[in-house]
C-alpha cells in the first residue's frame, strides 16, 4: 500500500478492485488550520479504458494492482482484434480494439518493444514505448518556406491515425511519434 503523498503520474493504483493508471494529479492544500491536504486525480481503467476523478485526502492509504508485464511481439491486425505473441512462452493472444483504446493506432506489425499487462492471470492491455517510428501515407504538398515558421499540417500515418506533422514533411517519409499524446516528435531515420 501507498499513500497519497507517494502518488505520481503514471502509476497504477486500485480502485473499486480494479486497476488504474494515475494520468494526472493535483495536490490542495486547505487554507483552514488542522485539515488535511487532499489530492485529485484523474485515472484511466486498464481494463474498459474509463476515465474517472477521484480525490484522496492527505494521509489515506491506496493500494496497488498485483499486475504484471510480459513482453510481447504485435503480430498482426485481423479486423477488429489485434494478435500478440509473448516473448518468453511464445502463446498468442489477441486483444478487441476496444481493449486497447488509443494504443491500437501506434501497433506496426513486428513491432516488439511491446509489454502486456497482465491483471488476475489475464492480459487487460498492452504498454507501448514511449516512442514508435511510423510512416506517413498521406499528407498536403510541402509548403515552401515554411521552414521559418512553425506551421503544422495533418498527415495519415500507415496505421491509420492522424498527427498534426510540421508542414515541410512529405508523404513517404518516416516520422518518430510520441505514443503518449500523440504528437510529432522529429523526423526517423530509415
Amino acid at each position: 500500500m501507498i499513500t497519497t503523498g507517494e502518488l505520481k503520474r503514471g502509476q497504477r493504483i486500485l480502485i473499486d478492485k480494479d486497476p488504474f493508471v494515475v494520468l494526472d494529479l493535483h495536490v490542495q492544500s486547505p487554507s483552514a488550520r488542522g485539515a488535511s491536504s487532499l489530492t485529485k486525480i484523474r485515472a484511466r481503467n486498464l481494463r474498459t479504458g474509463q476515465m474517472v476523478d477521484k480525490t484522496f485526502r492527505g494521509g489515506d492509504r491506496i493500494e496497488e494492482p498485483n499486475l504484471e508485464l510480459r513482453g510481447v511481439q504485435f503480430l498482426y491486425r485481423d479486423g477488429d482484434e489485434f494478435h500478440f505473441m509473448d516473448k518468453q512462452s511464445y502463446d498468442q493472444f489477441s486483444l478487441k480494439s476496444e481493449d486497447l483504446g488509443d494504443a491500437a493506432g501506434f501497433l506496426k506489425e513486428g513491432l516488439e518493444s511491446i509489454r502486456s499487462v497482465v491483471f488476475n492471470g489475464q492480459v487487460i492491455s498492452v504498454d507501448l514505448p514511449n516512442t514508435v517510428v511510423l510512416q506517413v501515407v498521406e499528407t498536403a504538398p510541402a509548403i515552401k518556406g515554411a521552414t521559418a515558421q512553425a506551421q503544422t499540417k495533418a498527415a495519415k500515418l500507415e496505421t491509420g491515425i492522424e498527427i498534426q506533422v510540421p508542414s515541410y514533411l512529405e508523404s513517404g517519409e518516416l516520422v518518430l511519434v510520441d505514443t503518449r499524446d500523440s504528437r510529432f516528435v522529429s523526423r526517423a531515420k530509415s
